[in-house]
């Protein structure tokens, strides 16, 4: 039963006495009336019955040791991307403002949270801020779940300008093509079919470039996503594993054989990004021989290195060859010598997984279908009774080889030769095409009008 007494140690006013849950007492001070600190202490213990009450407590603890106490307590289970991503925002951000602030402080400034986040701006990208604030608004709604405070004070802190998102480039596929003749040029057969499969398979970068030689199925034909390659502080892993020059490294799994795991029950560490990401991919006839034929070319455990077997590393292989090849070189200047014109300016890698959706929805490909080849889950009712055939999945090859069949018919005879010398197992679908410049039937595809010449 809470009482209100004497506060002998303060300046001669009332303290609240009131019984905590575990039946100790505890006590508030400052009051200026008997009646007002009992009426206090009667609250903390109606909180208390309804189990809501915040012991005070708790509260005090300063940031910078919950953040060790959880990142002890969690890390374990992170993905190793996720757990450098905390660790580097804890290091540069959070712990310089706020490691000696407790809990309790932090909660109670609203007004701090949203200056930090105005001098983030000053310093850094719109998102680069969103995810350092998203990474803070974390580990605090786990501190409001652990009781050290009442709730999680990011919460309704408006962190981006609202702005609209850009809209995604989408390319043809004679663009995607004439695009992957120009990574031949500058990065070899490996570019030339990672260009390729990204528009048409839809993977991630890191599912495509992690490809292994167990991983390919001959027989459906299909590559097999589950351990996509990861670079963490300048370190490649496959599977939670690091991988060495040449491709190898300790601990890098070569199996005789394909596993027979079902999609989602794999490994933890070095998984894909989702559940449903862990995936056959069925490859399209033209794009497995094409596939086959870079893997003979050499004997490498990694489908996509270098000549030395070497990974391909993302940002390198982004500005000494990506852009280039799509921006091309000096594109607004005709009469420079080393003009190169455009093929579609700024497109990114990753919208080459925006074209494969799109072009599968322009095809009337099933949504269930895309969701399935793209690793994603459907929405709603239709994840758990809608599922893909074998029907499904031929339609999906056949119309992704009527879009490669036409990318080779509209180009010109000199390309489609060019083509023929560097991938022999074409030659028949050249003849097939009779020589003849085929027009792009779905050039309305992509938001920008730009030139596909090369």
């Amino acid at each position: 039963m809470a009482y209100g007494q004497r506060d002998l140690q303060g300046k001669g006013g009332w303290r609240a006495r009131y019984k905590r849950p575990d039946g100790t007492w505890g006590s508030e001070s400052g009051f200026t009336s008997k009646k007002a600190a009992k009426q206090w202490g009667e609250d903390q213990e109606a909180l208390i019955r309804r189990h809501m009450w915040i012991d005070p407590r708790k509260g005090d603890i300063s940031f910078d040791e919950f953040a060790t106490e959880l990142m002890e307590s969690i890390g374990p289970r992170l993905e190793p991307s996720t757990l450098a991503k905390y660790r580097s925002h804890l290091d540069n951000h959070l712990l310089p403002q706020w490691a000696g602030w407790p809990l309790i402080g932090i909660f109670n400034s609203y007004m701090e949270i949203e200056k930090w986040v105005s001098e983030l701006h000053e310093d850094y990208a719109e998102s680069t801020v969103a995810s350092i604030f998203a990474t803070f608004s974390t580990f605090l709604k786990v501190a409001a779940r652990a009781q050290h405070i009442p709730a999680n004070p990011c919460s309704g802190i408006r962190v981006t300008s609202g702005e609209f998102d850009p809209e995604r480039l989408v390319a043809t596929p004679v663009q995607v093509l004439r695009a992957a003749m120009r990574l031949y040029h500058s990065a070899g057969p490996a570019a030339f079919v990672l260009t390729v499969m990204d528009a048409y398979t839809g993977g991630r970068w890191s599912e495509l470039v992690g490809q292994q030689r167990h991983e390919y199925s001959r027989e459906r034909p299909a590559i097999r996503i589950q351990e996509p390659l990861k670079e963490l502080g300048g370190k490649l892993f496959k599977g939670g594993r690091r991988i060495g020059p040449g491709g190898v490294g300790a601990g890098v799994p070569t199996p005789s054989k394909q596993k027979t795991t079902r999609p989602g029950r794999g490994r933890k560490k070095g998984r894909t990004k989702t559940p449903a990401g862990t995936r056959d991919v069925l490859l399209a006839p033209s794009i497995a021989a094409l596939y086959e034929t870079l893997m003979d070319s050499h004997e490498h455990p990694f489908i996509f290195c270098t000549p030395e077997g070497n990974l391909l590393r993302r940002s390198n292989f982004r500005q000494r060859h990506w852009r280039p090849a799509w921006d091309g070189v000096e594109p607004d200047n005709p009469r420079a010598k080393n003009h190169v014109p455009s093929i579609l300016m700024w497109f990114t890698f990753h919208e080459g997984r925006h074209t494969h959706s799109t072009w599968l929805a322009e095809d009337g490909v099933c949504e269930i279908a895309r969701r399935a080849r793209l690793g994603q889950k459907m929405k709603g009712i239709g994840r758990v009774y809608d599922h893909v055939t074998p029907e499904m999945e031929r339609q999906v090859l056949d119309v992704l080889e009527a879009r490669w069949r036409a990318s080779v018919a509209a180009l010109t005879a000199a390309e489609r030769a060019q083509l023929m010398l560097w991938f022999p197992c074409l030659r028949e679908l050249g003849e097939t095409v009779s020589g003849e410049h085929g027009q792009d039937q779905i050039a309305e595809s992509t938001p920008n009008d730009q030139s596909a010449a090369s």
